[in-house]
């Protein structure tokens, strides 16, 4: 069966829009509630704090956190945060849940970190003092600054490549297409953040520069196959065709590099190490809205463009290969 992307193609950007809204409400309604002031809530690589992570072997409930709290605070521990992580019960130290517990940044010289380790170990006696880590106020801001440089080169420079491959309005589609789909990961964390406490690091970071680099790979194989076929069939078939064509050469391409690498992610995300779940699960979400930009979102917006203007598929009849 062979999809008709052009025909739907207000359906398709009626789609992308239900799917940014929500995230773009909650980014920004965590931008005016959080003490930080960020779209997303982060964590202590940009804000500055010390994360101390205890192995309990029970389960903790809610109502046990919520004590853990008060007795800390009790104890002259200043808004700590808290968060429990479930452990896989077949891991080889039979630890059942891990007590992340972060405060405010804890010198060599403070006395903090024992006076919660006593906190957690009054009520589980065998709790281990798993990982700590600290990060200074300053260097979090140095490491904010430079990931949002990190993003803005990468999409600077991903403008230059496909502009000098293809047009400027292939590449603003396609830049449309990143920011479509960094704004949807973005936004499902925003909400995260909101509903359950989850908190962006520096591996978040480092998911949405994969997730940008995964996007441009494959709305560049769509653009390249609508480029090929232009040179071919642009006399005997309009625009429009020639978009509804190139999708459907590509389209069991696109779904079976992403199924394949969805696979891998999703083995990491249910068997591998807590740290890692929330840069797995961005990947996942990325790699999948990804997927979907580059077939039903940038080659609609090339589609109503070109529609618009003279609908003259000519223009890349002697754009030269790179």
């Amino acid at each position: 069966m062979k999809l008709d992307i052009v025909k739907i193609r207000f359906w398709c950007l009626a789609f992308s829009a239900l799917l940014i809204l929500p995230g773009l409400i909650g980014m920004v309604y965590s931008a005016i509630t959080t003490p930080t002031h960020t779209p997303l809530k982060v964590g202590i690589d940009y804000t500055g704090g010390t994360t101390l992570q205890y192995g309990v072997k029970k389960d903790v409930t809610n109502d046990e956190m919520a004590q853990i709290r008060t007795n800390l605070e009790k104890n002259g521990v200043e808004n700590p945060y808290i968060q429990i992580v479930n452990v896989n019960s077949k891991n080889k130290t039979d630890l059942k849940a891990m007590i992340s517990i972060r405060t405010k940044f804890i010198d060599s010289k403070s006395n903090v970190q024992q006076k919660i380790t006593q906190v957690i170990q009054k009520d589980y006696p065998n709790a281990q003092l798993v990982q700590v880590a600290s990060v200074g106020p300053t260097m979090g801001k140095e490491l904010f600054k430079n990931s949002l440089l990190a993003v803005g080169l990468a999409l600077l420079g991903i403008i230059c490549y496909l502009t000098i491959r293809f047009q400027f309005d292939y590449a603003l589609a396609a830049i449309l297409g990143l920011v479509h789909d960094v704004l949807f990961v973005c936004g499902v964390f925003a909400l995260m953040g909101i509903l359950y406490g989850t908190e962006i690091d520096a591996l978040f970071v480092t998911a949405v520069l994969t997730v940008i680099g995964f996007s441009v790979h494959d709305t560049i194989v769509v653009f390249d196959r609508i480029r090929e076929n232009l040179r071919y069939y642009a006399k005997k078939m309009t625009f429009s065709e020639i978009i509804n064509y190139s999708i459907n050469q590509t389209l069991a391409r696109s779904i079976n590099t992403s199924l394949t690498t969805l696979i891998t992610l999703f083995a990491l995300y249910f068997f591998g190490g807590v740290t890692t779940k929330n840069f797995v699960l961005a990947m996942i979400l990325g790699i999948t809205v990804g997927t979907y930009s580059s077939i039903f979102f940038c080659s609609v917006l090339i589609d109503i463009w070109k529609d618009k203007g003279a609908n003259t598929p000519k223009q890349l009849e002697t754009t030269p290969a790179v």
